[in-house]
């Protein structure tokens, strides 16, 4: 039969026949295929090697003659040269299935093995919340614009240093994704797209004034306790924010970090002034859970919300003592840590001491530290602490404090 639109439309196929076959005079291997039940559905026939293939073009009714025939001699013209057009159509239905949600979880399986505990949960927010406007797509349908796009999204909400660590993860992600082998090695949409400028280092310090509106406006809460911690301690942000009870011995007044939580990982010893003591013995223990802060099963993670709820506490404060002063200048919680730096060395902590405390090693201390790094300046360290802590307290309650220079070790 010459397929026409007269034709096709008086074709009946046999009756006892469950799967017919109806084929064009014209073109070789084009044809109408009718199965039990179903409507006819056009198909074209071509050989690849010694196998034959078949390729599904669509129904009947549908497509008309004109296009069923174009698409068949495009079948058959890519078989002439060697490709499977029905391979293809199943492997593009196998990659609008591989959605970019659906291999998170494989991926953040094998990164759990290799990130410290901070970085992966990091990663993970990440890929399951800043780029969830992905999740549903086909992860080899992902294009630059809808990646640029989200980047600007989160440059506005978040800034720019947190979008571009998104998208440092999502490029990681689709570097492992081609290694598998679930997308092109060409695909990753993420390569060609402008990364958020990133500040300016900072070098800002909390004057001692500073320090004392910062301590008194904060609650008697996982945020308080953490910042007031963060300042005594001289401590990351993320050390603290997931301290395990496991990890502090009140009897010998001090923290123990393994290397596996620590930046350089290197086992760290923290000594606790009389101050830092003190509250931890008046944070209560949570049911079983071994993490200092924080609910549910992680460490504390709300450092946007209070900080912002901080702020305001701090400004309202001055307005109320009056009505034209300014807002404090722009502080993070990151430079509570350089504050405890720079203020230390005011009160005549050495500069040994303080990297001791910060457990930062160098010069000829990083030949020796990864055996001795747990006893450096131990004592050295208890003592600067100690004063410290006590210059803190002084300041909170206003009362003069002592500036005592520290003799060098």
């Amino acid at each position: 039969m010459r397929f026409t639109k007269p034709s096709i439309a008086a074709l009946v196929p046999p009756a006892d026949k469950t799967d017919y076959i109806e084929r064009d005079d014209d073109l070789p291997g084009f044809g109408i295929r009718f199965q039990a039940g179903g409507k006819g559905r056009w198909i074209v026939q071509y050989r690849i090697g010694v196998q034959q293939r078949r390729k599904t073009l669509g129904s009947v009714a549908a497509m008309d003659v004109a296009d069923a025939r174009k698409e068949a001699k495009k079948a058959l013209r890519d078989a002439g040269l060697g490709f499977d057009p029905q391979l293809e159509k199943e492997r593009r239905k196998k990659d609008l299935a591989l959605t970019f949600g659906s291999l998170i979880d494989g991926y953040l399986e094998v990164k759990e093995a290799n990130l410290r505990p901070k970085s992966y949960h990091e990663t993970e927010r990440y890929l399951r919340q800043d780029w969830k406007s992905l999740h549903r797509l086909p992860i080899s349908a992902i294009d630059r614009a809808a990646v640029a796009n989200q980047l600007s999204v989160l440059s506005k909400a978040n800034g720019p240093v947190a979008a571009a660590r998104a998208r440092a993860a999502l490029s990681a992600f689709y570097t492992w994704a081609v290694k598998e082998g679930k997308v092109d090695m060409l695909h990753n949409p993420v390569l060609a797209t402008n990364s958020p400028a990133a500040p300016a280092s900072r070098d800002r310090a909390l004057s001692f004034n500073e320090i004392v509106e910062v301590w008194n406006a904060l609650e008697d809460d996982d945020f308080g306790r953490i910042v007031k911690l963060l300042l005594l301690t001289g401590q990351r942000r993320e050390e603290i924010a997931a301290l395990s009870w496991s990890e502090v011995d009140l009897d010998a007044a001090l923290i123990s970090l393994p290397g596996a939580r620590t930046k350089n990982h290197l086992p760290h010893d923290v000594p606790l002034s009389d101050q830092a003591l003190a509250m931890l013995k008046a944070t209560c223990r949570r049911d079983e859970r071994d993490l200092v802060f924080g609910r549910r099963d992680g460490p504390f993670s709300g450092f946007s919300k209070s900080k912002t709820q901080l702020d305001k506490r701090i400004h309202d404060r001055r307005i109320d003592e009056n009505p034209e002063a300014k807002s404090m200048p722009h502080w993070t919680i990151h430079d509570i840590r350089r504050t405890a730096v720079t203020r230390m060395g005011d009160i005549g902590v050495q500069p040994h001491v303080v990297e001791a405390i910060l457990n930062h090693i160098s010069g000829t201390k990083a030949q020796v530290a990864g055996i001795y790094n747990r006893s450096v300046y131990a004592k050295e360290k208890r003592e600067a602490l100690g004063q410290w802590g006590e210059h803190v307290e002084a300041l909170v309650s206003g009362r003069p404090a002592k500036v005592t220079h520290l003799t060098r070790a």
